[in-house]
């Protein structure tokens, strides 16, 4: 056996820094800080992520029942990140993914920002989506249920609207490794309201958030939750996971546990923080376009998430401030109780209920 060519060693060392190079730019505008921190808390490789996407993308081939309609690397990678690189739950969780969105339709149909049911519930801050992140650079979105007119918008909506914005804002390497996080203010949220959400479409949710979307939730918090809340926890416990349960926390009225976890300076004044009021139009305005306006029925054919990727921020700046829309809070800022430590029991995770 003769030896090697040496081409065929140039071809290998091209083909491998060809490689590195992709791989590279799959991390390209992540700072070094959140690439130490997906070393660190993901597992992540640039060594070997071509390897690892290339796994996940070879375990398609089992699932012939599923229609896998987006399979490049950058795709995969958010369910790697979302998993901490083992590629066996990254390839289940893109399964999921695809497969939710099979046995759901109807909710996938004219999956934009002006389907007039998206819009409305848009219109109507769900979701809120702060500008700025959280001192661990995450994201944080806001739910005031109250706000919920069950004969203007269906809960469907309303959780397709969210899953439109989770995938606009996943498109941001950052948010994939940093993650997210939920406020759920409960002010003034009616028994009447709770009595419509039934556990078919709460489990419809927590199957589109939890087992089927790639995004990091690094908490869920609830503030100023009636009993009635605590009793739908019982609806929703055999369906959600360990790690899920011990991510939902209620802060009822007590400002104090709420900020040892989310500082008041990334808060709007709706939660004791130190921010403006939160205006109900500011994330529809950035799906929807500069030329969006409550009183207009604006119809744009279609939301491009790579454009609003790198424009969300001009146009939040640029959108001159619109009169807010209440979020029916009758939490103004320094109204909540700050508590001694140990005074309420609700500052623990939902599952200290167990």
């Amino acid at each position: 056996m003769g030896p090697v060519p040496l081409l065929s060693k140039y071809e290998k060392l091209s083909t491998w820094k060809g490689d590195l190079a992709k791989m590279t730019h799959l991390q390209a505008g992540l700072s070094p800080e959140t690439i130490e921190k997906a070393r660190l808390e993901l597992n992540e490789n640039p060594d070997v992520l071509h390897q690892d996407i290339q796994q996940v993308r070879d375990m398609i081939i089992t699932r012939p029942d599923i229609g896998f309609l987006r399979t490049d690397d950058a795709f995969i990678l958010r369910f790697l990140r979302a998993r901490k690189f083992h590629q066996a739950d990254a390839f289940r969780l893109l399964a999921q993914y695809f497969q939710y969105r099979q046995l759901n339709l109807d909710m996938f149909k004219n999956f934009k920002a002006d389907d007039p049911g998206i819009k409305r519930a848009l219109i109507d801050g769900f979701p809120g989506v702060l500008e700025n992140r959280d001192h661990y650079g995450r994201k944080i979105l806001l739910l005031f249920a109250a706000n919920w007119d069950q004969s203007r918008n269906s809960f469907t909506d309303i959780l397709r609207a969210i899953l439109l914005s989770l995938e606009v804002l996943i498109e941001d390497p950052e948010l994939q490794i940093n993650g997210f996080i939920l406020i759920i203010d409960w002010s003034n949220f009616s028994f009447k309201q709770a009595s419509k959400l039934t556990p078919s479409i709460l489990k419809l949710a927590i199957e589109g958030l939890q087992d089927s979307f790639p995004a990091r939730f690094g908490g869920v918090h609830f503030v100023n939750q009636p009993w009635y809340i605590h009793a739908l926890y019982t609806l929703i416990k055999p369906f959600l996971k360990d790690k899920t349960r011990k991510r939902i926390f209620l802060h009822g009225n007590n400002l104090n546990s709420l900020h040892q976890l989310i500082h008041p300076e990334f808060l709007p004044s709706e939660f004791g923080g130190t921010l403006p009021p939160y205006d109900m139009g500011t994330w529809a305005r950035t799906l929807l376009g500069p030329d969006y306006s409550d009183e207009n029925d604006y119809t744009h054919t279609s939301y491009n998430a790579m454009h609003v990727k790198h424009t969300s921020s001009n146009l939040e700046r640029e959108c001159s401030p619109k009169p807010m829309k209440r979020s029916q809070s009758v939490v103004e800022a320094g109204t909540l109780k700050h508590e001694e430590k140990g005074e309420n029991e609700n500052t623990q995770p939902l599952l200290a209920l167990d």
